[in-house]
């Protein structure tokens, strides 16, 4: 009887190899993209969404590169302190890579990239987790932009409906989210058959450097020391 293959061994070496070649490639590529780029921006991304992610990667792809995520490699790669930077000044790069942070290397001129990261805004449909950003609330009475064959997929998202003649009713005043409040996601379904779109993908510059150039672009309490290394 062949064996199953919940019952085979599974080896973990190739797996960890693959993780440290990977990261291995990524710290030559960033030390490479230094070299090639004219400066360097660390930015924030609200909202993530990778397909517009794409879109920007693409529409950047002749001038320059952009690396997201994994902000220990990146930290690595750049050097952590004053001691091991690979170019003075980087330090200081590295020591804004935290949380949901990216970098972009280019050599396009410092208000261009200013404008395409502030005008790069798009919107879509909140999900489980996220805060709502206004309150919406139904009032009871027909729904007559949903179609008598979405009735039992709105009940199944908890909305109090019936069928009357044809046509989907509400059959009471229902809130579907509260403002500041978490989407639950019963709530994101709601929105999202409602065409209510809450979530704004959008990108924030951090800083800049460039060979003997350093410039932040936000303020706080984690900046403090950067200014001063």
């Amino acid at each position: 009887m062949p064996k199953s293959k919940r019952d085979r061994p599974v080896t973990l070496s190739k797996t960890k190899k693959k993780g440290r070649e990977h990261k291995k490639s990524m710290v030559e590529l960033i030390r490479q993209a230094v070299e090639n780029y004219n400066s360097i921006f660390v930015f924030t991304v609200e909202n993530m969404r990778n397909l517009k992610f794409k879109e920007l990667r693409e529409q950047l792809k002749s001038s320059s590169r952009l690396f997201f995520g994994a902000n220990k490699v990146m930290q690595v790669s750049l050097g952590r302190s004053a001691s091991n930077e690979i170019r003075p000044g980087l330090h200081k790069v590295s020591k804004l890579l935290h949380g949901n942070t990216g970098l972009c290397f280019t050599n396009l001129p410092k208000e261009e990239v200013e404008r395409l990261f502030n005008e790069y805004v798009d919107y879509d449909y909140a999900r489980t987790g996220s805060a709502a950003t206004e309150k919406v609330e139904l009032k009871e009475g027909p729904l007559e932009q949903f179609s008598h064959e979405m009735e039992p997929s709105l009940r199944k998202l908890g909305l109090p409906v019936r069928l009357n003649k044809g046509v989907v009713e509400l059959v009471s005043d229902f809130v579907v989210c509260e403002e500041g409040k978490s989407l639950s996601p019963e709530s994101a379904g709601i929105l999202r058959a409602l065409g209510i779109r809450m979530a704004t993908f959008r990108l924030h510059l951090v800083c800049r450097w460039s060979p003997g150039d350093f410039e932040l672009y936000i303020d706080g309490p984690d900046n403090s020391d950067v200014e001063s290394a």
